[in-house]
Order: structure tokens, then sequence, then C-alpha cells
């Protein structure tokens, strides 16, 4: 397994896996995905590993998806194919997490945005520090949401509502008030707090885990999870063939940013001074 994108280390029964696009605030573009999902399959495989951590390198735990990759441009795909790669790429990888047989823990610090705060609700703890700030401003983007709507199930359905409508960012303590973190701890205790959690959960009969985390997943499908994140994520790619859809990422393309090094970034920030 390479490691450009992601940093692989077991200690005992702990398995590691730490996002490493630090430049780019761990924006997940294929080649993290993928790597990321096949050291989840591996750890999952490996018998003597009996907790998985998720982390981020840098100054943040995720900034989402990386739409400055141009293998995301939508100009790329039809319809069909561009159903297809989500599906693949951000809705099944993500579930895969999800459904993993082992207990995983989501290290959080720094932005935890939109496709971000979907992969650490992928897990099942989340831990954070203080710095911790979780957001999903895609409406401002003509976006519905990213593939996985995780806001209702994790903190209720007004305040999903209201975080995607005004798109600000909960700090550690809301997030932990609300129930979408299990613990806020100081900075500088952060990983040694986050592998004592994980110390205490391996130290436990492995099957009883196993059983009770499915029994857990089960009835959050039973409550409607899953047909309710499928219903999602048919809207989400139908929203990609709406008029203010179309005519935002035409101004983006016009305005040169977007799916390049950059360009998004710049575009927003002149978005953001015209409408000041």
């Amino acid at each position: 397994m390479g490691d450009e994108t992601i940093l692989v280390e077991r200690a005992g029964a702990i398995r590691r896996i730490r996002m490493n696009r630090p430049e780019k605030l761990n924006a997940q573009n294929p080649a993290l995905i993928n790597e990321m999902d096949a050291a989840f399959a591996a750890a999952a495989a490996d018998p003597g590993v009996r907790v998985i951590i998720l982390s981020g390198e840098g100054r943040a735990f995720s900034a989402g998806h990386d739409l400055e990759y141009p293998g995301f441009d939508r100009r790329g795909y039809t319809y069909q194919t561009r159903l297809d790669m989500e599906r693949e790429t951000f809705v099944e990888k993500m579930l895969r997490i999800r459904n993993l047989p082992k207990p995983t823990i989501a290290q959080v610090h720094g932005h935890c945005v939109a496709a971000g705060l979907m992969l650490a609700c992928m897990c099942d703890l989340i831990v954070c520090d203080e710095t911790a700030r979780f957001s999903n401003p895609v409406l401002q983007m003509a976006l519905a949401g990213v593939q996985l709507l995780v806001e209702p199930w994790e903190i209720g359905a007004r305040k999903a509502k209201e975080l995607l409508w005004t798109a600000e960012a909960l700090t550690a303590e809301d997030a932990q008030r609300l129930g979408l973190v299990n613990r806020v701890v100081p900075s500088d205790r952060l990983e040694e707090e986050v592998t004592a959690l994980a110390l205490r959960i391996a130290a436990l009969p492995a099957f009883a885990v196993r059983a009770v985390k499915k029994t857990i997943n089960d009835t959050q499908d039973f409550m409607g999870q899953g047909r309710a994140w499928e219903h999602h994520f048919l809207l989400h790619v139908a929203a990609k063939r709406s008029e203010e859809f179309g005519q935002w990422w035409a101004a983006v393309e016009r305005e040169g940013g977007g799916f390049k090094p950059g360009g998004l970034a710049a575009t927003l920030r002149k978005r953001r001074a015209d409408s000041a």
C-alpha cells in the first residue's frame, strides 16, 4: 500500500489510519478514498486488530471532497456515469466503514467539513479536541448536501436543517451537547485519550463487541437509516440537474475556478467579496 495519501500504523491490537494530505486539509480525492478503503479492509481481515482509529495529519481532520480534483469535473460525466461514480466512490466505500465488523473511532481536530463530517460519522465513536469545528456549507454551492445525509441522524431534524441552511459550524462543545461526538478532550491529549479508549474497547471480548455493533447498526437500519440515505443520495444526484446547479457551476467555470489547484477557493473568495 502506498503512503502518499494515508499512513497506516499498527500498535498491538490498534490500527491507526491517518489521512495524509495536510496541504489540502485532507480533502478527499480518489487516491485517498481508495487507499483508505483498502486500509480499512486490511484491518478488518487482520485477526490481531481489535480497534481502528481514523485521523487526519496537519491542521484538520478533513475539509471534505477535493473539489479542485480535475476528475470530479461534472463536464467529464454523463448523468448515469456520474451517478455510478458517486455511488461507488462516495457511498459504497463510506458504508463499508460504517458496516465494518470491528469498532472504529474518528479522532477529530480542526475542520471536519461536508464529506469530512460524513466520513467521521461512519465511525462508531467520535472523539475531538477543542479546535474541532463541524459544518456542511455545500448548499452555498447549489449542492443538496453530500451523498449521505448524516445530520438528521446525528443531531436531530431541526438542528440538521439549521446547520445545512445557515452553513454555521458547530463547536466541539455544541457537537458533544447534541450527541454528535462522544468526548471532547484537550488538544495536547487527543491522541493519548483516543488510544486509551481504543485499548479499553480492545480488551473486551471481540465477538461481544462485534455483536453489539451489528445490533445497534441494525436498529438504525430498522428505523429507516439505510432507506433514508438511499433516498437522499438519489435526490442529491438529481439536484445536480437543477437550473441552480447548472448556473452556479457554469459561472464557476467561466471565472476559471474549480477543478484545478486553488481555483474553487479563489472563486469562493470572489463571491464573498462581491456579496459583501
